[in-house]
């Protein structure tokens, strides 16, 4: 009796994990964008940090707008990525 308690408290641990995550999105402030290539490279970089889901870069705005799992990923592990693709960015809006 105790195993098959001890093997559903478990079960449930386990499956419970991924219900925590929470899909987080934020907008940053993308600076050295300087011409029509250059969100390209942004979006990459960003599609390229495990837990991204979605990237939308817009030029005119100098902005990037990401959704990601919060889970998998932090804001500061998305502005390291566009900082080392040679474009450094802030948070300016984040929604949970």
């Amino acid at each position: 009796m105790k195993t098959k308690i001890l093997l559903f408290l478990l079960a449930c641990a386990v499956t419970s994990g991924p219900a925590l995550a929470v899909s987080r999105t934020i907008t940053l402030a993308v600076q050295n964008m300087t011409c029509a290539v250059c969100p390209i490279t942004v979006k990459k970089a960003l599609e390229h940090v495990p837990g991204v889901q979605q990237v939308s870069v817009d030029f005119k705005s100098k902005t990037a707008t990401v959704q990601f799992d919060d889970s998998k990923a932090t804001a500061n592990q998305l502005t390291e990525a566009t900082k080392n693709a040679g474009y450094p960015a802030s948070i300016t809006e984040e929604n949970k």
